[in-house]
Formats: structure tokens, C-alpha cells, sequence
């Protein structure tokens, strides 16, 4: 079931207003139920690859939990150790067998090529489980919680089976830390109707960015990054440009439904997308970019690994090794491994040279918070994001290659001058309607950044309220891509 589908417009309300409605010992029940459904709309039989993480990160959470009453010594050692290294092990191998097996294939295969052997790799008909990688993540942090002592745990396999497949998260995220979902869960929820108010626009802005923005968006990035040969540079930049929006509006849009849908049953989301693209350098972006995933990485991978603790040089190899695993995440291609490295190269070069960048604005006297400063680190910091989104949303390192060769060897603005703008999937009022939505959400991030723009929005008076609630619900009507020859758009990151 998708967000922006007639079927989550219908199940939504219904399963909001039972769970208020019916006892509270219930709820937790109720909305259990609910979620499978939700999942279940994909396909059944996939419930069960959660169910099965589900019931292994419980158990290993309940033995450690067991072992933790033994007395100090060697066998309680051994029984946490081993219920750690079962669940991670379990929840990994099937993530690995679902999305990497291919990959790890066709490799293994290339590899026996180059050395004159011969491989086929067996046709093994597996497709990716959605949500797969948020899910598996989730539960293998409440494992590591109870593990390192940060959370008891769950007694309620009923209420941890709720934690794992909370519906508005499930699948795309915000990845939650189990000491504040399970707690919140736990929770006796009241109706409210300011907060009820608060997450219903909150999900409208969500929609605004997934339907009017993204989705629009995505014909002409389709257009321009499906067939790169023979692209102009002009038409490949500005399809960065867009893509760079679209993945920022899709991800962050399904976040805003996500976070806005579980504010109405009173539940509080982490944020996720606190405006990116306002960054000025690739730490300050991953501090803002899918905050939920970076920092799972960084308390559950960077940091067990030593950080930085140990050195610039451990630094740099545990921030490699993080991005390289960030990018394979993101999808078993080549091209996100190289996506990920790169990210890595920034920050581990960006951290490397502060010492000497503070010693030249010095002798510059250059203020860190001038706005001279600030403008130039921006604006160096959203030309190279550009370039690493090339190697995100190329299909292959051939096209990387390509795309790269026609921005730089054949720019050619030529090609985007009067109607052969409109060829690349865009007529002229698509464009204009992709260029006003723009707008209006740059000039939202860019208002939200001095401050919490909806609280300030909430102590307007209520015609101005309701002005702009209908503003928002129009423009979702009438600008908004759906209808029959559209279908409900999947989500970007349903993919990972």
C-alpha cells in the first residue's frame, strides 16, 4: 500500500479513529494487525521474512536478558555474546540472500572470467522484499541496545512485534532507536486535537513534496538519465539538478507522512530530512541527510569501531568503511560502493584539513559566520553533492562515464534553448509548474531554518491558517501526478 494511493486515503482514517476508540490494553493489538495489513498489501508471503526477524531479535534480546541474572564469568560472556552474534548473523544472512546474492554472483562470475574459468550464474528469481533493509536495521538496534545494556528487554513480543513493523515507518523509514519507540508504545495515547491538526499538515506537506514535486520531476530525469548517450551536458546538469530534488522530495516526503501519520496516534518520529540541501560540507549534510541511517551507522558501526579515537589515520579507514557500507545499503551496484566512497573521501578530507582551512581564514580574517563564508561553503558543498548525485542515479558505471564526459566535453546549452526545453518529458506547463513548486519549497526550507515554522504557522490567526491549509490541499489537487495513465509513483527508496 502506498501513501499517495486512494487505498492508504481510506485505511488511514479508519485504523486512526479505531485506535482511539477502542480500549487502550488494545491498542498495540490493533494496530499490529493494521501494520501487517499494510505490509501485507505487497505480498503476503513476505511477512514472513519480518515475522522471522522479528521473533529472532526478540529471542536473542530475551536470552541476553537471561544471561545478564548469571553470575560475572565466562559462560555468562559466552551465552550474551553468542544471542548477539546469532540475531545479527540470522537478520544479515537473509538481507544478504534477498538483495546482494545476485550481485555477489555476478561478481564471483566476472572474477572467474578474468582468470580463464567459467561461471553461470543460476537464474535465482528473488525480488527484494520492500522495506527489507529499514526493518532489518531496526531490530538489529534493539538487539544491540539490550546487548550493550541501553534498554531492557521487551517482555511483550506483541508490543516488540509493534516496535518492528510500526506501519507509518515500516518501509522507508525513520529508522528508530528502540529506547524511544518502544517506549512511546508502551504509552497510554490521549486524542489531541492540536497535535491531531499539527501531523494532518505535516502529512499534507509530505504529499505536496512526493506528488507535486518529486513526481513531476522524475519524468525529466527519466528522460535525460535512461538514455545518457548522446545527452547535451546542459540537459544532464539540470537533470542533476532536478534529481537532486526529487530524491530530497520523495525520501523526505514519505518522512513528513511517516512523522506527520504517527504524530496523530501521538507517537514522535525522529526528523530526518532537516533541509540538506541548506549544507555547507559533507559532515553538515549527513547531519541532515537520512539522519536516522547515518546515525545508525555511526553509533552502531563508526563508533564500535573505534571512531576516531584512535588516530586520524583509524579515522579515516572507519569512516571509509562506514560510507562503503552506507553505499552498498543503498543498492548492490558498483556505482553506490563508489557513490559511498566518495561521501567517505569528503568527510574524512573535510576533517583532515579543518586545523589548516580555521589557520587560513585567520590570516584571511575571514569570520567563520560571515556571510561571505557562508555563501562560498554552501555553494562549493551543493556543487560537489551535485556530482556525487550523477554517480547515485546513474545505472551503471558506463553511464557514469558518459554523464560526466557530456557535462564537461559537450555542455551545449543549445539544447535546453526555447521549445527543445519541453523534449525532455516536461511540456510548458509542467515545467512551470516543476519551477514554481521549487520555489515554494526552497522558500519553505529556507523560512523553517529560522525556526519551527509550524509552530509559527499554528499561532497565526485562523483565517490565515485555513488559508494556507487549503492553499496546500489545492495545490495537491490540481498540481499534484496521479490519475489512471499515472498510477500511484512507488517511492524512490522502496528500492532499498
Amino acid at each position: 500500500m502506498l501513501f499517495n494511493s486512494l487505498e492508504f486515503l481510506l485505511f488511514f482514517p479508519a485504523v486512526t479513529l479505531l485506535y482511539f476508540a477502542i480500549p487502550a490494553r488494545w491498542r498495540h493489538i490493533w494496530l499490529l494487525a493494521a501494520s501487517y495489513y499494510f505490509y501485507m498489501c505487497w505480498s503476503p508471503k513476505y511477512a514472513l521474512l519480518m515475522l522471522f526477524s522479528t521473533v529472532v531479535t526478540w529471542r536473542g534480546g530475551r536470552v541476553i536478558a537471561r544471561a545478564d541474572a548469571l553470575p560475572e564469568g565466562k559462560r555468562r560472556t559466552r551465552f550474551r555474546k553468542g544471542a548477539l552474534i546469532a540475531s545479527v548473523t540470522a537478520n544479515l544472512a537473509v538481507l544478504t540472500v534477498f538483495k546482494y546474492l545476485t550481485f555477489i554472483l555476478e561478481n564471483i562470475s566476472r572474477a572467474a572470467g578474468l582468470v580463464g574459468l567459467s561461471f553461470t550464474v543460476p537464474a535465482i528469481g528473488l525480488l527484494l522484499p520492500v522495506g527489507i533493509s529499514f526493518y532489518t536495521f531496526q531490530a538489529l538496534g534493539y538487539t544491540i541496545d539490550v546487548y550493550r545494556g541501553d534498554i531492557d528487554a521487551e517482555p511483550d513480543i506483541l508490543r516488540y512485534a509493534l516496535f518492528v513493523s510500526f506501519f507509518p515507518q515500516l518501509v522507508t523509514g525513520p529508522i528508530e532507536r528502540s529506547g524511544s519507540l518502544l517506549r512511546q508504545l508502551r504509552a497510554e495515547q490521549s486524542f489531541d486535537g492540536a497535535r491531531v491538526r499539527a501531523g494532518l499538515v505535516r502529512m499534507g506537506w509530505g504529499f505536496f513534496m512526493k506528488m507535486v514535486v518529486a513526481d513531476r520531476l522524475a519524468w525529466f530525469v527519466d528522460t535525460v538519465y535512461n538514455a545518457p548517450e548522446g545527452q547535451a551536458g546542459s540537459a544532464v546538469a539540470l537533470a542533476t539538478l532536478f534529481f537532486m530534488f526529487q530524491v530530497y522530495c520523495d525520501f523526505g516526503g514519505y518522512s513528513n507522512i511517516a512523522i506527520g501519520a504517527a504524530q496523530v496516534m501521538g507517537v514522535k518520529l525522529m526528523e530526518n530530512f532537516p533541509r540538506p540541501f541548506l549544507s555547507r560540507s559533507f559532515r553538515d549534510y549527513w547531519s541532515r541527510n537520512h539522519v536516522s541511517l547515518s546515525t545508525w551507522f555511526r553509533d552502531y558501526l563508526y563508533f564500535p569501531l573505534g571512531g576516531s579515537r584512535k588516530g586520524k589515520a583509524r579515522m579515516v579507514l572507519n569512516t571509509m568503511i562506514v560510507f562503503v557500507v552506507s553505499g552498498l545499503w543503498h543498492g548492490a551496484a558498483w556505482h553506490f560502493v563508489f557513490w559511498g566512497a566518495v561521501h567517505g573521501v569528503c568527510i574524512a578530507a573535510g576533517r583532515l584539513t579543518l586545523p589548516c582551512r580555521k589557520k587560513l581564514r585567520a590570516a584571511l580574517h575571514i569570520p567563520e559566520d560571515g556571510a561571505l563564508h557562508r555563501a562560498v561553503s554552501w555553494f562549493l558543498t551543493f556543487i560537489m553533492l551535485a556530482g556525487t548525485y550523477v554517480l547515485f542515479r546513474a545505472n551503471s558505471m558506463h553511464d557514469i562515464v558518459t554523464l560526466f564526459h557530456a557535462m564537461f566535453c559537450d555542455f551545449r546549452l543549445s539544447a535546453l534553448a526555447g521549445e527543445k526545453l519541453y523534449a525532455y518529458g516536461l511540456d510548458r506547463m509542467d515545467m512551470l509548474a516543476a519551477l514554481i513548486s521549487l520555489a515554494v519549497l526552497i522558500a519553505v526550507d529556507l523560512l523553517a531554518e529560522r525556526g519551527d515554522l509550524l509552530g509559527r504557522l499554528e499561532r497565526k490567526p485562523l483565517p490565515i491558517r485555513w488559508a494556507v491549509y487549503l492553499l496546500l490541499i489545492f495545490s495537491i489537487l490540481i498540481f499534484g501526478v496521479y490519475g489512471p495513465e499515472y498510477n500511484a509513483a512507488a517511492f524512490i527508496y522502496f528500492a532499498f
